[in-house]
């Protein structure tokens, strides 16, 4: 499961249960009392995955599978064909990480998280949230709040920051967001922090000034440390259903995206959302939210993810 011990199932079936009634429910509905699942109910379960956010490419994929599968299956009972694709839609999510963060971590020291993403969607409790289980695990954790643009902005993450008990570095509004993140890495190896939260604006809507200040930062941190970041995190909202895959085409053409978090997605009928943009953008998820409390951003698991929403 990673660094943090924090994966609560009960708590993420809970949060999927809207996900779970418009996906399962309807495909249950589908499949119950057919004594034989014939490719006009393969049809209809394709229908049921365009409709439930996970989109007409990755449902088409999936449905296309079940049937080769399906082809070399003795037993076509309606448990057959949802274990199947369960078993499908694991396969989206398991995107292989190109690192592991806890070896990662032990190796560099101090270890450069970048988080990016559009004002609204939780970024700033993301890395409250982040920076409170690193601290759990026995790391010392920094907070650069680089997000000058929002004066607001900087304000929240000094609450969680505290909330989480770790230092945080910050300038007044409109200051260079890079000098933050200079400053922060500085004080960072200075005092042996083991890692570094960098947040950052997220002003889609102007990706020249976008793409040029991310790469001004970054040119800023490995000037510091040539490693650096680590990792970038992009930050996406749940809820947001076909925004959010949006916003993940935009990011990934201004810098490259490590691994995403993937907030808001308790009380939200929009859960199939994550396998249309790990397959679109073939980026792991590395985190998911479900929830406001500062307990409540969990390490994400495929398996258990998709099988919180058929249970």
């Amino acid at each position: 499961m990673g660094i943090f011990d924090n994966f609560n199932f009960s708590k993420l079936k809970e949060g999927l249960t809207k996900t779970r009634t418009k996906i399962v429910n309807t495909i249950n509905e589908a499949v119950t009392g057919k004594a034989v699942i014939d490719d006009k109910t393969l049809d209809e379960i394709e229908e049921i995955l365009i409709t439930s956010d996970i989109g007409y490419d990755t449902a088409v994929q999936i449905i296309e599978n079940v049937r080769g599968r399906m082809k070399s299956e003795k037993d076509r009972t309606d448990l057959n064909v949802i274990e199947t694709v369960k078993k499908e839609l694991t396969g989206i999510l398991d995107i292989e990480s190109n690192f592991n963060s806890e070896q990662e971590i032990k190796t560099h020291k101090p270890y450069i998280i970048l988080v990016v993403g559009i004002n609204g969607v939780g970024k700033t409790t993301t890395i409250g949230k982040l920076a409170h289980n690193y601290k759990k695990a026995g790391l010392k954790v920094i907070v650069g709040a680089a997000d000058t643009f929002r004066a607001a902005a900087n304000e929240q993450l000094e609450i969680w920051s505290k909330r989480a008990g770790v230092e945080i570095i910050q300038k007044g509004h409109g200051a260079d967001p890079s000098s933050v993140a200079f400053e922060t890495v500085q004080h960072a190896i200075k005092h042996q922090y083991d890692v570094v939260l960098i947040d950052t604006a997220g002003r889609l809507h102007n990706k020249g000034h976008l793409m040029e200040e991310l790469n001004k930062i970054k040119r800023v941190l490995s000037k510091n440390l040539p490693y650096a970041p680590n990792e970038t995190l992009l930050v996406l909202d749940g809820n947001t259903g076909q925004n959010a895959i949006l916003q993940a085409e935009e990011f990934s053409k201004v810098t490259d995206i490590t691994g995403l978090v993937v907030t808001k997605l308790d009380g939200t009928a929009k859960g199939g959302v994550v396998f249309q943009i790990v397959n679109k953008q073939k980026v792991p998820i590395k985190y998911i939210g479900v929830g406001e409390g500062i307990e409540d951003l969990q390490t994400f698991d495929s398996k258990l993810f998709v099988s919180a929403i058929f249970e």
